[in-house]
């Protein structure tokens, strides 16, 4: 029972499997020359296109132009023997990589090494396509050690126009010499020797070589925004201490009216602050992050190298320590800034909020304590009101006695109207005045 088509499978278990196996490096033997380019992803496209859709466009213009079927659209790893020379292409989440390796027959001294590069294989229509998306041009000679590493490097300053060199023996057999440094034709520069290293070494060095120099271009794209934001840090932290002079300037001051009024006005500026410091957030988050993880990829591989010194010249780990390290840690430290002053400010609104709330439940308490005492003077209002009541509708009461008495009397009954009116005024006032009352409680109750 064969299960690779079985349905037993998960979905995902094949292309799970095959995932570590989908960026396998060169194999290369020297003598060898190999130019590798970093092809950035083009931000002034139409919106909607993705990275990989863009560097699958630029992969095909290229596998076109020699008349070879281009990968799918979902690849994201390609390697193609042209003839003339071999090609591997990676697709990043920012980037694509293209890595052209070919072999010269016999061994070439260095200077004419780096001027038979397969670059002058590729189309000149192509290139001028990269104009403003290249981030990484870079040449590698890869050859056989045949004199010492000391003797080796006496000649290398013709090749690297004399800038400072760094290097070291690398997996127990290699030797790495570079400068990091643009040279006059625009590409830098990479020697690998082998002196005697084991099968496919070759290849993983070179990758790992070509991974440092592309994830240095890429850590270090995140200081120029680093460079950017400073200026607007400073100008948020400035007016950020002047509002917090503010605010200490309206407790001193009497309370009243105006001081709501002032605290409300600090508000809004603390509030349009908090919005300057979250748009400066969102601009340069992901660009520091992903300098960190970039930086963390490039000490990864420099760790793969496992470097021995050689006496009298920088190792890879130093060189960077040296001028890539400051750099990621002003990104490190602008990105720290920028969440203190976040904080600072999200707290210095927490605060201030809090303070207009007081503000409003004390003027909610006034306003409540005044609707208490106008509804206590209405109160007795209505009281005094109910005692004219009373009054009023004895008298009209007893003023029906006094017609009934003084009919009774006409009519001949023994009935003196003004003793019985007389007689009937307490009464009556006792009768209206509990009638009121049971009709009040009986009102309250419902």
């Amino acid at each position: 029972m064969h299960l690779i088509n079985s349905s037993l499978n998960h979905a995902l278990r094949v292309p799970l499997a095959a995932e570590i196996h989908s960026r396998p490096f060169l194999q290369l033997d020297a003598p060898e020359l190999i130019t590798h380019l970093a092809v950035y992803r083009d931000d002034s496209a139409a919106s909607g296109a993705s990275n990989m859709t863009l560097q699958h466009a630029t992969l095909a213009a290229l596998c076109t132009h020699f008349g070879v079927t281009p990968p799918s659209a979902e690849a994201k790893y390609f390697y193609y023997d042209f003839g003339r020379f071999r090609l591997k292409w990676e697709c990043h989440t920012e980037f694509a990589t293209y890595t052209f390796a070919e072999h010269p027959g016999a061994a070439l001294p260095l200077e004419q090494a780096f001027g038979r590069m397969p670059l002058e294989q590729l189309p000149q229509q192509w290139l001028a396509g990269l104009k403003g998306k290249l981030m990484v041009a870079a040449h590698v000679v890869l050859e056989q050690a045949t004199e010492p590493a000391e003797i080796f490097m006496q000649g290398l300053s013709r090749v690297f126009e004399g800038n400072t060199l760094a290097g070291s023996k690398v997996l127990q057999g290699g030797e790495l010499w570079t400068d990091f440094t643009i040279q006059s034709d625009g590409f830098s520069r990479f020697v690998i020797r082998d002196a005697g290293m084991r099968s496919q070494q070759s290849g993983r060095l070179v990758q790992r070589v070509l991974e440092i120099e592309t994830y240095r271009m890429m850590a270090l794209l995140g200081l120029p925004y680093a460079m950017q934001a400073a200026p607007s840090l400073n100008a948020i932290e400035t007016e950020l201490a002047t509002l917090a002079a503010a605010m200490v300037d309206t407790d001193d001051a009497p309370g009243g009216g105006d001081q709501g009024l002032a605290e409300q006005a600090l508000l809004d500026r603390i509030t349009r602050l908090a919005a300057r410091i979250e748009k400066l957030s969102l601009d340069n988050s992901y660009r520091f992050s992903a300098s960190k993880a970039y930086m963390g990829l490039v000490k990864a591989r420099i760790d793969e190298l496992r470097e021995v010194r050689i006496e009298g010249i920088p190792t890879v780990e130093e060189f960077m320590d040296r001028r890539l390290t400051p750099a990621m840690n002003t990104c490190e430290a602008m990105a720290s800034r920028q969440e203190a002053m976040a904080q600072r400010i999200a707290n210095t609104n927490d605060l201030l909020r809090t303070r207009v709330g007081i503000v409003q439940e004390l003027q909610n308490r006034q306003i409540l304590q005044s609707m208490n005492a106008r509804a206590a003077q209405q109160l007795r209002l209505q009281q005094a009101v109910e005692g004219l009541s009373v009054a009023a509708i004895s008298y009209y009461v007893i003023g029906l006695f006094s017609y009934t008495g003084k009919a009774a009397k006409v009519m001949g009954l023994p009935v003196n109207p003004e003793i019985l009116v007389g007689a009937l005024v307490p009464f009556v006032a006792a009768a209206v005045w509990l009638g009121l009352r049971r009709m009040h409680h009986k009102l309250h109750a419902d």
